[in-house]
């Protein structure tokens, strides 16, 4: 293929892209509050005091924070229902669920750590895997999860041609297939983000 058709083909791509990105944006004062819904209790549990005078302060302090910085955390959240439906959805069953599934994972990843570390059967390695989330909310957040593991590390990321992959150092190599480690490392967290980020 000649590459005047390619640069067209790529510039056609990223606009589409593009104008499916812009139309599951949600509107500002949707991300203001689900901003502010984040932080408020991060706010709480972080000061350690619920006075009124504590929460109000916080709830004023939030909720500046959350205007001046709404682009950082929810410019990436897909379009559904209304805020009340995406505040209590998120804090019900995704912030639960995200919860569960870390807890899990890091459990079992101690313990495989523990046992390479004993028996001395570590078979280091770095290993390219590809996510199939597009948002840089989403692909950061999987990255720091992979990375909070014990015995992964995210090292890089790297877009090419609409695909986006993350380099891996994995203390145990088990398999130089793609597809094979990706499932091993990323587990469940990658479809679980997908149904909050794009």
């Amino acid at each position: 293929m000649h590459f005047y058709l390619k640069e067209r083909l790529e510039e056609v791509r990223k606009r589409v892209l593009y104008e499916q990105y812009a139309a599951r944006k949600i509107p500002t004062w949707e991300r203001i509050i689900l901003t502010w819904m984040v932080l408020l209790p991060f706010w709480l549990v972080v000061s350690g005091n619920s006075r009124p005078a504590n929460v109000a302060i916080g709830a004023a302090t939030t909720l500046i924070i959350s205007s001046l910085m709404r682009d950082m955390l929810t410019l990436d959240v897909r379009s559904k229902g209304n805020i009340l439906q995406k505040g209590l959805y998120f804090m019900l069953v995704w912030a639960p669920q995200l919860a569960v599934i870390m807890m899990f994972r890091i459990l079992e990843s101690s313990v495989r750590v523990a046992r390479n570390v004993m028996f001395m059967d570590i078979n280091p390695g770095i290993v390219k895997i590809k996510t199939d989330l597009n948002s840089d909310t989403g692909i950061t957040v999987l990255a720091n999860s992979i990375t909070l593991t014990p015995g992964t590390l995210t090292l890089d990321v790297r877009r090419k041609l609409g695909e986006t992959y993350l380099y891996v150092h994995w203390i145990d190599v088990e398999t130089l297939n793609r597809e094979k480690a990706g499932e091993e490392i990323k587990g469940d967290i990658e479809e679980w983000l997908k149904k909050i980020f794009w």
